[in-house]
C-alpha cells in the first residue's frame, strides 16, 4: 500500500527535477548533480546557448538550445499547490498523468535540428554489450530517469554512437559529438525527442577555472 500523499509528493519531485533553460550551470555547462527550482533566476544568457567552434568542427551547445523560445513546461501548471493533496486525491493523479502527457511530447526546437554539434551530458544506458554501449540517453542532470523522473522530452537525446562506447557507467558524465535529429524515441527510461549518431563519445572533463 502507498503511504499517504505519494502521488503529490511525486508531482512536486517531477517540478524539482526540471532541467529549466533558465538555469544552467555556470560558464554555459548543462551538468546539474541536483534538480534546480523553477523560477531559478538566469545565469546564462541566450548568446550561450550555442558557442561557436573551429571551422568545420560541431558546434558546442548547452541545454537550453534545445528548448524552443517561449516553450513553458510549467504553463498549465502554475498555482498549484501539490503538497495539500493526498493520493486519493484525484486531482493529484489527473495533474500527474497530464504533466507527463506534456513533458514526453515537449517539442524540439527546429533552430538545432540538422546541425553537427557538441554537448556534454550524463549516460542513461539502454543496450549494453560486452563491446561497449550501444544505446543511451544523455540527460542534462545526475539521477534523470533512474533516481528521479524523466525530464521533458527536449531535455532528453538518444545516442547511438557509431561504435560501441568502452568503458561507459550509468551517470558518467560524457562530451556527445555528432548531428542532431528529431528522431523520436520512446524507451523504458524516457522519451527523448532527439537523437544523435554519435561519431565521438569522449569523457566530460571541465576546464579549470
Amino acid at each position: 500500500m502507498k503511504s499517504p500523499r505519494t502521488a503529490a509528493l511525486f508531482f512536486t519531485t517531477l517540478l524539482l527535477a526540471a532541467p529549466l533553460a533558465s538555469a544552467q550551470a555556470p560558464a554555459g555547462v548543462p551538468l546539474m548533480k541536483e534538480p534546480i527550482k523553477p523560477g531559478a533566476a538566469a545565469s546564462a544568457s541566450s548568446a550561450s546557448a550555442a558557442l561557436p567552434g573551429k571551422p568545420g568542427a560541431p558546434r558546442t551547445i548547452t541545454w537550453d538550445a534545445l528548448v524552443p523560445p517561449n516553450w513553458d513546461p510549467f504553463k498549465d501548471f502554475k498555482g498549484l499547490n501539490f503538497q495539500l493533496m493526498d493520493d486519493g486525491d484525484p486531482r493529484a493523479m489527473q495533474f500527474l498523468k497530464r504533466m507527463r502527457e506534456v513533458w514526453d511530447n515537449a517539442p524540439p526546437n527546429p533552430q538545432v535540428v540538422g546541425q553537427d554539434v557538441r554537448i556534454p551530458g550524463f549516460v542513461v544506458p539502454l543496450e549494453d554489450s560486452k563491446e561497449g554501449m550501444k544505446e543511451f540517453l544523455l540527460v542534462p542532470y545526475f539521477g534523470a530517469c533512474i533516481h528521479s523522473p524523466p525530464p521533458p522530452a527536449n531535455q532528453i537525446i538518444h545516442v547511438l554512437p557509431k561504435s560501441p562506447a568502452k568503458g561507459l557507467r550509468s551517470m558518467d558524465t560524457v562530451w556527445i559529438s555528432g548531428r542532431i535529429s528529431t528522431v523520436r524515441t520512446d524507451s523504458f527510461m524516457g522519451a527523448a525527442s532527439y537523437r544523435i549518431e554519435a561519431v565521438d563519445v569522449a569523457p566530460y572533463q571541465e576546464k579549470a577555472r
